[in-house]
């Protein structure tokens, strides 16, 4: 089974307009919402990739049931906690000439709640896949990551983990499957400027060193690079294509790779399959299908 955690899920509020005008009252042309969250976006994408995932993570108040009932009327199991208190976060995303993020923090999530959770990654059976992905917040320590990995007692489970900064450095020491920083994300785990797929290679093998397996990074529409386990350095250009949508693009990429794997235990394909699934998402205007993504893997070498 595949389990997908996602401790700050969102409803992501698109709002489309010609221009984005500072200081103006600016007239939206088209509203949308859907539900997300990184761990969210990836339980979706499998879901449309034909592959069952369980999400797992907190919610809470009229948004937090959004997000439950969205994943429900696709018919992707969940396990959500609901908090207390709070509501989870709206991301408001406005579409125009530039496109603009404002992501919100998210509610307060208490210590019960995380030990609640620390019980259901205890289910996690030897050879199923854990996704931890995406934003946390605040008040939630920066371990959070290390603490649910260290309620596995060793088991031989593949771990996958898109954070940044010292959530991902922490859990480095359980040594994940597989982590999937972006290019600036690498930068910033180290401080410096990553410019070259060299660069990349380099900050790369330093997480394998600090106990990432496999890594893999993610470089816009440059494509990807992945650092194996076996010592091999896998480069792949991005399908050419018109760029409509960057939302959950990178999550696409992590749910193809999975997909891929899944497949045939090929880390040359699973890459393949995951810039295939990336770019299709960013080339729609939603996450995107199964034909979309095949369509697209037809056109990569």
């Amino acid at each position: 089974m595949i389990y997908t955690v996602t401790i700050n899920p969102a409803v992501d509020y698109t709002i489309k307009i010609p221009e984005l005008v500072l200081g103006k009252v600016n007239r939206s042309e088209k509203e949308e919402y859907f539900f997300g969250g990184k761990g969210v976006n990836v339980s979706i994408v499998l879901h449309n990739l034909g592959i069952k995932s369980i999400a797992l993570g907190f919610i809470a108040g009229f948004t937090g049931q959004f997000v439950r009932q969205g994943i429900y009327s696709l018919g992707i199991k969940n396990d959500f906690i609901d908090l207390p208190s709070g509501m989870t976060r709206i991301n408001v995303k406005i579409k125009a000439d530039k496109e603009t993020d404002i992501n919100a923090v998210g509610p307060v999530i208490p210590k019960d709640s995380i030990e609640l959770l620390c019980k259901k990654i205890e289910k996690v059976k030897d050879n199923d896949f854990l996704v931890l992905a995406g934003a946390v917040p605040n008040n939630v320590d920066e371990q959070i990551y290390s603490d649910l990995l260290s309620h596995l007692k060793a088991k031989n489970v593949h771990v996958i983990i898109d954070a940044t900064r010292n959530y991902l450095i922490n859990a480095l020491k359980h040594k994940p499957f597989l982590v999937k920083p972006n290019r600036a994300e690498l930068g910033q785990l180290f401080n410096k400027e990553i410019h070259t797929d060299a660069d990349i290679v380099l900050y790369a093998k330093k997480l394998q060193e600090m106990g990432a397996r496999n890594v893999l990074v993610s470089i816009g529409d440059k494509g990807a690079v992945l650092v194996t386990e076996n010592d091999d350095v896998i480069c792949n250009d991005a399908p050419k294509g018109i760029t409509k949508n960057t939302v959950g693009a990178g999550d696409s990429l992590t749910a193809g790779f999975i997909a891929g794997y899944l497949e045939k235990k090929d880390f040359r394909y699973a890459l393949k399959y995951g810039l295939a699934s990336g770019s299709a998402t960013a080339f729609s205007d939603t996450l995107a299908s199964k034909n979309e993504i095949e369509q697209i893997l037809k056109t990569i070498e």
